[in-house]
């Protein structure tokens, strides 16, 4: 559904909550009932003035109603295998990607790293060929995935911080201000490992919830966090050496149990 087609849709659903008819709009916008039906008939045309007229009559404020449109907006929390290859297949691409996940601008990439303004607006160009972004007039961009996006497990951008990041990430000491680093082990029943698990994911929607709220405090105020959040089925390779066999539990080599 195109926006303009969501739009009408949404002045509809307004017309019928508020037990307005066609008629009651058409006398309020001056027009005619059949006027109305063809402007919220399906391929419509619809300026944004009379946009504007139309919340007017119904008491509804413009931004209110984009608001909404954009709640619903479907955003994609995984990328194809084809997307990731693509976009981890060049530092710089990757790097904007991150950034766009971020909701920098591009003026904020262009500050903070050694990029030519070029490479990185040919980045966004891609990512917006990628489906990842929706590229704007004057470099701005709408991002089309959700800021929580799961990358895929055993994916190309997995495999890259599992080959490249991770180390240097948990070669830290996580006792700066406000880190923290936890190991717990424990057993229960499956079914209970995924509520934690939908609880687990709750809390990395928090982070990026007071990430786009933080958004508007001085540069000097912010500090760049990063949360790397897993729950799996696994012993340790050590301890799964000291195992007695025959306690009705098959695991796999990486440990897992099955």
């Amino acid at each position: 559904m195109s926006s303009t087609q969501s739009l009408v849709a949404l002045i509809k659903a307004e017309l019928k909550s508020q037990g307005r008819s066609y008629a009651e709009l058409a006398q309020a916008l001056d027009l005619s009932e059949s006027s109305v039906k063809r402007m919220l008939a399906p391929g419509g045309e619809m300026p944004l003035s009379r946009v504007d007229e139309i919340c007017r009559v119904l008491k509804l404020d413009f931004a209110e109603l984009a608001g909404r449109l954009a709640a619903q907006a479907p955003e994609l929390r995984e990328l194809s295998l084809e997307q990731e290859r693509a976009v981890v297949a060049s530092p710089v691409l990757l790097l904007v990607a991150i950034c766009c996940l971020s909701h920098w601008a591009l003026e904020d990439m262009l500050a903070r790293y050694r990029l030519a303004e070029v490479d990185a607006v040919a980045a966004l160009a891609q990512l917006d060929r990628l489906g990842v972004i929706e590229l704007r007039p004057h470099n701005r961009y709408k991002l089309k995935v959700a800021k929580t996006l799961r990358w895929r497990p055993q994916g190309p951008v997995m495999q890259f911080f599992r080959e490249r990041v991770m180390a240097d990430f948990f070669a830290g000491g996580f006792d700066g201000e406000g880190e923290l680093l936890t190991l717990v082990h424990g057993e229960f029943g499956a079914g209970h490992a995924r509520e934690l698990a939908e609880r687990l994911q709750r809390a990395a929607d928090d982070f990026a919830r007071q990430h786009l709220l933080d958004q508007r405090l001085p540069v000097a105020e912010k500090r760049p966090y990063s949360v790397v959040i897993g729950l799996r089925s696994w012993v340790f390779e050590a301890f799964r050496d000291l195992e007695r066999p025959g306690l009705g539990l098959t695991r796999t080599p990486n440990g897992r149990s099955r």
